[in-house]
């Protein structure tokens, strides 16, 4: 039987202090039931007492049960001038009645000379009697060896001091911390050996941890060469957000574990459920996803190149190193102008769009393709824009309305108010003219609601339909104010999310397509459903 892991997250502390990482009580809530529902072992929960939301989340969290997962405070060992029992910190902890503590502690000597200004043998009295005390009040009781392979590195004598008293205090597991970020795999995997050494010559039995900061670009190998060197407790935050350069990211760790090494740990059960918790917390702390991260990215299972597509088409194993849906994720075709045949022919498929290889409209798709992206488009993030495309070239696509003209004017009537938008737009629907105008925060907001509003009247499914997102490039090879932009926009109903794109050296006019692509999309989906 494979050796066990155990998990613990730490994104609802450490993750935190990460540079624009904000949540509510209730975002910290929602992501502790994801974790608990992906079977994570020990969710860290914050620092009691720290601030008024850690507070509130650990008085909630009484009144409800986890599955799985078992819920951790987190805080120091004592101050040097107080006893245990008078503590605040270590009272603090009790009181958020968690089944499970970790407090943290000086294993570098300097930062026992230097930050707490106390002499060597008296911090080693603070971790033995302020675990001692929490040690009979908690079901589980760990201790964070901070900056442990810098101590060792410095003094090795007196960081493996610190691990004995802690074990001597209670602690169930050690957890060996790579604080400032800066150490190798090479040198993590020598001294966790040299660490079990020292537990095994001293007749001591005690789960070995591991927490890592990912300064040096290491934090995930670190952890995994620690965990392959013996380590059974692994320390992390999903989508490695963290302080500085952040933490050892466990959207990464866990697939490692599972797929790669062959560890087992509760997770493994439910690893499907990766990605929606990886996108889940980037939304609540309103983060934008990471299209490139490992496993869980949007990018991480997509293919451009029509070799690459043809090859995966026939053997996902040429270009997939895992299959997308073990973790939750989906395989993307990408249309771009690398795009061959393959790729055309499966978006194709997946739109229900029955296109045979011989059919000379293929070819014109394909042509009509790099056309544009020679004008500047790109598909990758404006799917229902190529969509659109394809079933104009195959005569598919309904005509629902016809522009006319439009007009937007900015009117800056005073210079400490902001400016007036008002957009006038004329179109016909079937054989009615509707002309109407709207006003706007800014030019786009306003054509955006001068559009439906002329067109719900007909089409009342736009109602339901927002704008989630909007985004202008600026197009390399041009020159300042004369430059094409690329906008795209992301569109958003009950039901999904889609996206367009506009080009042109006119940033009204580059809006003005993607926005009347994202309604004839929005009209083109509610036809398909009445059909079905």
């Amino acid at each position: 039987m494979s050796r066990a892991i155990e998990i613990y997250d730490t994104t609802l502390r450490d993750g935190t202090q990460a540079e624009n990482f904000n949540i509510s009580v209730e975002d910290k809530i929602k992501i502790t039931l994801a974790l608990d529902e992906l079977g994570i072992d020990f969710i860290e929960g914050g620092w009691p007492g720290s601030n008024p939301v850690s507070v509130e989340y650990f008085n909630q969290m009484k009144e409800i049960t986890l599955s799985h997962a078992k819920l951790a405070a987190f805080g120091s060992t004592r101050h040097f001038k107080n006893r245990p029992e008078e503590d605040p910190n270590l009272l603090a902890l009790l009181e958020a009645g968690t089944p499970a503590v970790t407090i943290f502690g000086k294993s570098w000597d300097i930062h026992v000379k230097d930050a707490l200004n106390i002499e060597l043998t008296d911090n080693l009295l603070l971790i033995e009697d302020s675990l001692a005390f929490l040690r009979g009040k908690v079901e589980h009781l760990f201790y964070d060896a901070e900056h442990f392979f810098d101590g060792y590195k410095n003094n090795p004598e007196y960081a493996l001091a610190t691990i004995a008293r802690a074990v001597a205090g209670g602690a169930e597991a050690i957890v060996l911390c790579d604080t400032n970020g800066g150490t190798l795999p090479h040198e993590i995997s020598d001294i966790v050996t040299k660490v079990k050494e020292f537990f095994t010559n001293n007749s001591t039995t005690v789960k070995i941890g591991i927490h890592s900061h990912n300064d040096s670009e290491t934090a995930v190998a670190n952890a995994l060469i620690a965990i392959a060197s013996g380590c059974s407790h692994v320390q992390g935050t999903i989508n490695g957000y963290g302080e500085r350069c952040g933490n050892a990211n466990l959207t990464s760790i866990i697939p490692a574990l599972v797929f790669k090494m062959g560890f087992d740990c509760e997770v493994q059960k439910h690893i499907d459920k990766l990605y929606s918790a990886s996108r889940l917390v980037d939304e609540l702390a309103n983060v934008p996803h990471n299209r490139y991260q490992p496993y869980v990215g949007e990018s991480a299972f997509a293919h451009k190149g029509g070799i690459h597509v043809s090859a995966v088409q026939r053997n996902p194993l040429t270009y997939e190193h895992i299959s997308p849906d073990k973790v939750g994720n989906i395989r993307r075709i990408l249309i771009s102008d690398q795009s061959g045949k393959s790729n055309v022919l499966h978006k194709a498929a997946l739109w229900d769009l029955n296109i045979d290889p011989k059919d000379p409209v293929l070819k014109t798709i394909i042509s009509e393709l790099k056309e544009q992206e020679n004008l500047g488009y790109q598909y990758e993030g404006a799917e229902a824009s190529f969509e659109l495309l394809m079933r104009r070239a195959m005569g598919l696509q309904r005509n629902y309305f016809k522009f006319e003209t439009f007009r937007v004017m900015n009117h800056k009537y005073r210079m400490d108010k902001s400016p007036l938008t008002e957009a006038t737009i004329r179109l016909t629907v079937g054989g009615d003219e509707v002309h109407t105008a709207s006003l706007g925060e800014g030019p786009v907001n306003a054509l955006d609601k001068a559009i439906r509003k002329a067109l719900t009247r007909f089409y009342p499914c736009l109602e339901e339909m927002e704008l989630s997102d909007y985004k202008v490039r600026v197009l390399s090879g041009e020159k300042s104010t004369d430059a094409k932009v690329r906008v795209l926009v992301e569109s958003r109903d009950k039901d999904s999310s889609w996206g367009t794109v506009g080009v042109s050296v006119n940033i009204i006019e580059a809006s003005w397509q993607a926005l009347v692509d994202a309604i004839n999309y929005k009209l083109m989906k509610e036809d398909l459903k009445k059909k079905q």
